[in-house]
């Protein structure tokens, strides 16, 4: 508790900036399903095929994963906002629309002819008697919807809108419970904060003869009038912060802005800080932070889009993953393919290595290492069907590690568990997989002390460091290429390792590790 509390203190001015941004995405995100939802419920009461229809796909759309969601968007409307805004929407239309459509028609019919015969419209019986009836309804849903939002923004964090989902990706990153719980309390505080509000608003809205008995209050007339007041002045509030926000980065934004991306792990966000640093350190150019980009697809996709001018990335992915060219184990070879086809292709401009590779390494927990006598790849192919794999999702898909592993040995292992990130760990330390994919410079690997098994049989591709930048950039910032030439082959595989064990191992945060080893190298004053 008393970390937390001292890494609270430490990150308290990076977290009122994430919850603030937290909280703009999920007021804008109910605010646009409110807008949709509300309108679309009391459309289809009028016919119920077509009610049942609407109902059905939104809870269809309901049941698609959220990352899966998320990431089929970014190709089409980009990386930010926009597709975390769109998946919220998305997940909170569902219990706005069918609650509008179940409170108007659960409305007993004769008293809407009672409102006909006495001369009431359509209009007049919709604002007068249909809306304040059904108004209980239709606040549960928006109470729901409101709640999830703020769970749901957590993932935007993938695809670098920021939130509270930073810290949370971060601790998972690094192993870091307190990390986690920075991020994952904040997040609780404010749907319980939500909740709050959004309930003062039902009871401000909903009729006091529509209340249960025991719930119905005689209040004076000014007492009552207060208590609205306050509800909607709440709600103001919550709507004011986003739109003092934006009124405040409009006013904040520089001409000149660069757009650095990451992907969502340690080594990555490191080299991000890196770049970002460097460009800011040596010219008057702005530089605006994407990181967190839940891998090299959708990474490579924003570079495309021009959402992000670079990111980071290894010559065995862009090789094989980007330009799905045949695997190849010569590093000279693979490194010019992938310069020469990412500017004829895609107008990508490669830089040198950044001087450190980022190595498959299979390794095995000391247990299994002992029992199985696992030192090379030859002993892991030779023990497979008694051995139980936990390795990254990639790893089981890509066509250059696992079904390559599988096809060209002939092998199968005992189990195989997708893991993300260092919940592999997790599961190697608490002996349920016996063998994982590690990387030659992450620090985990020290941390949970595994055994890393030699590629004696020349199976992975070289996997070099290299900036991807888009070439438009030096026609519009020509300055900047020289400031990027200056990290080329100067990370060697120990401090890149060094810095991620700082982060990961450490509790340092990686904007400081970063900008720390720039100094030593007097590459930034």
């Amino acid at each position: 508790m008393n970390a937390l509390f001292s890494m609270f203190l430490e990150r308290k001015e990076e977290l009122l900036d994430l919850f603030i941004q937290h909280l703009n995405m999920t007021t804008l995100a109910v605010l646009i399903s409110l807008v949709v939802g509300i309108p679309l419920g009391l459309l289809i009461t009028k016919n119920k095929p077509v009610a049942s229809v609407v109902i059905g796909i939104a809870n269809l759309l309901q049941s698609i994963p959220s990352i899966a969601l998320l990431a089929f968007m970014v190709p089409f409307v980009g990386i930010g906002e926009k597709p975390a805004i769109i998946m919220v929407v998305v997940y909170a239309l569902l219990p706005i629309i069918k609650n509008t459509y179940t409170g108007i028609t659960s409305i007993d019919p004769g008293k809407i002819e009672v409102a006909s015969g006495i001369g009431l419209s359509p209009m007049q019986r919709l604002m007068q008697i249909q809306l304040p009836m059904a108004a209980p309804f239709i606040m549960a849903g928006i109470r729901i919807s409101a709640v999830t939002a703020v769970g749901t923004v957590t993932i935007a964090a993938f695809a670098g809108a920021g939130g509270l989902g930073w810290f949370i990706n971060l601790g998972l990153n690094a192993n870091d419970a307190n990390l986690v719980l920075l991020g994952a309390i904040p997040a609780s505080l404010l749907a319980l904060l939500v909740d709050f509000i959004l309930s003062k608003l039902e009871k401000a809205v909903t009729p006091e003869g529509l209340k249960p008995p025991a719930e119905i209050v005689q209040t004076a007339p000014k007492k009552a009038f207060a208590r609205k007041a306050v509800a909607f002045a709440l709600c103001g509030i919550m709507l004011a912060v986003p739109v003092f926000s934006g009124v405040s980065s409009i006013l904040k934004k520089q001409d000149r802005t660069i757009v650095v991306g990451s992907e969502n792990f340690t080594e990555s966000i490191i080299l991000g800080y890196l770049y970002q640093d460097m460009i800011e350190s040596n010219t008057d150019i702005h530089v605006e932070e994407r990181f967190n980009l839940n891998g090299s697809p959708l990474a490579f996709a924003a570079l495309e889009r021009g959402d992000i001018d670079m990111f980071t990335d290894y010559t065995g992915i862009a090789s094989g993953v980007l330009l799905k060219l045949p695997m190849e184990t010569d590093t000279e070879k693979v490194y010019q393919e992938v310069k020469t086809l990412m500017d004829q292709k895609h107008n990508v401009f490669v830089s040198e290595p950044l001087g450190f590779s980022n190595e498959y390494v299979i390794s095995a927990s000391p247990k299994a290492a002992k029992a199985y006598g696992l030192k090379t790849l030859s002993d892991l192919v030779a023990n497979a069907p008694k051995l139980r794999f936990g390795c990254t999702t990639s790893f089981t898909q890509r066509k250059d590690c696992l079904p390559k592993m599988e096809s060209q040995f002939g092998i199968h292992f005992k189990s195989v568990l997708g893991l993300e990130g260092n919940i592999r760990y997790q599961a190697i330390a608490s002996d349920k997989v016996d063998v994982t994919d590690a990387y030659s410079t992450d620090a985990m690997t020290v941390k949970v002390a595994l055994v890393p098994l030699k590629d004696d049989l020349g199976f992975f591709p070289p996997y070099q460091a290299i900036n991807l930048v888009r070439k438009d950039l030096f026609s519009k910032s020509p300055e900047i290429k020289p400031v990027l030439e200056k990290l080329n082959n100067s990370i060697t595989t120990k401090e890149m390792a060094q810095m991620n064990y700082d982060v990961d191992i450490g509790g340092k945060k990686a904007d400081v590790v970063a900008r720390d080893f720039l100094k030593r190298k007097g590459l930034i004053s």
